[in-house]
């Protein structure tokens, strides 16, 4: 073992976005996270066919660099070409002498056979079993395809660091379900890089306006809100609200997509930013009256969470895992109750509303999960897994990046 280099990390998935071209996603962030923290003291983990190799620190080091150069969508062709040179000639790699592998990214698992040659001890981040447990919500096979992933976790893994108590549930049915028991499993909440900046001078809107932040898809909801928005403009016209749709559009999500192009009710009123990056979030999130969050279902919630540590208000789905990170403090109500949502709405729209000062009381103690506080737990933890000494490093929070996720 490389005393100096006691992890493997997998990058798969960060090697797989620059090369597609694609905006970070969630997932993306919190495997650049890892890659932030640990990457003086891991190893790479690659892809070449369908051969997992180790690369050299020196390479490693290489490659890492890269991934963090490539993000910049400005930026990204000058790491293909680099990578492409480095992927070509990586040799058969090495074995990984009983490290600890960390892949935090879903990647790959639906072949688990190359984990075994590599000769590590697997730990996986689990995000969410929504294809599993809500697979109308996904792509046609995806519940397949996931309920393989969740099965390599299951048979591989030595260790599962899952992003809420709310996952572990739906794991422990999941591992019930197929007669099998969890491996050691960590709850670590995730970070959030998101402050509203006391630098951006940008004016607000010359009204009133909400915020969804998301990928526009099924589960997410957005049919619903734009269906509030058309009968909003219908009741108060030029005062009606505006409603800031931050996201790229998904996968069939027709029906949105359709009163976003083709209802005339709403145009004018919703501004849609299919590319927008953190500080633009950050710039709309500062003057916004709430965050709307409808999801059906969510691993995780992140927006909710960015939006209380910036002092945004939420309104958010009665759902398990935003009860989980944030208490009592938003307003909840299901995410098939049109006339809740709408009223909620309503009444956070009155520069002088009570429902919203009411919450911005009940926000003041909120302390947002940190990637300090993630990384102290998952290093504490690591060990025991290893059944070493192994001391991970402190090391400080990613950097605040300017690229958006979703």
């Amino acid at each position: 073992m490389n005393a100096s280099r006691p992890l493997l990390l997998d990058v798969r998935r960060l090697v797989w976005r620059i090369w597609v071209g694609g905006m970070p996603t969630g997932v993306d962030h919190v495997c650049l996270a890892y890659l932030e923290h640990y990457a003086q003291h891991a190893q790479a983990v690659v892809e070449r066919g369908r051969v997992r190799c180790i690369l050299s620190p020196e390479n490693s080091d290489r490659l890492f660099a890269m991934l963090r150069f490539g993000m910049d969508r400005f930026k990204r062709n000058m790491s293909i070409l680099g990578m492409r040179a480095m992927l070509s000639s990586f040799g058969e790699g090495q074995r990984g002498k009983g490290r600890v592998y960390l892949n935090v990214g879903h990647t790959g698992l639906e072949q688990s056979s190359g984990i075994a040659l590599l000769d590590v001890k697997p730990v996986y981040l689990l995000h969410d079993l929504i294809p599993i447990t809500h697979p109308e919500y996904c792509r046609a096979g995806e519940n397949i395809r996931h309920a393989e992933r969740v099965r390599t976790i299951l048979k591989r893994g030595h260790g599962v660091i899952a992003n809420s108590n709310d996952t572990v549930t739906a794991f422990s049915a999941f591992a019930q379900s197929e007669g099998q028991t969890l491996p050691p499993t960590l709850t670590a909440y995730l970070g959030t890089r998101l402050m509203v900046s006391a630098t951006d001078n940008r004016a607000p809107l010359d009204r009133p306006y909400f915020v969804m932040l998301g990928t526009i898809e099924g589960r997410k909801n957005h049919i619903l809100i734009l269906n509030i928005w058309r009968d909003l403009v219908t009741k108060m016209g030029a005062e009606a609200p505006i409603l800031v749709i931050i996201g790229k559009r998904g996968w069939e999500c027709e029906q949105a997509v359709d009163l976003l192009e083709r209802s005339p009710h709403i145009k004018g009123h919703v501004i849609e930013l299919q590319h927008g990056q953190d500080h633009d979030v950050a710039h709309y999130f500062r003057h916004a009256r709430a965050l709307l969050f409808p999801s059906f279902t969510e691993g995780y919630g992140m927006p909710l969470i960015e939006a209380l540590a910036s002092g945004l208000p939420v309104i958010a789905s009665d759902i398990a895992v935003f009860r989980e990170l944030a208490g009592d403090i938003p307003e909840y109500f299901s995410p098939i109750d049109g006339i809740g949502w709408r009223n909620a709405i309503e009444a956070y729209l009155p520069q002088d509303s009570v429902s919203r000062a009411a919450q911005l009381l009940r926000m003041r103690d909120f302390s947002p999960p940190t990637w300090e506080q993630h990384f102290a737990k998952v290093n504490d933890w690591l060990p025991s897994i290893e059944k070493g000494n192994t001391r991970y490093p402190t090391g400080s929070s990613p950097s605040s990046r300017s690229q958006r996720r979703r």
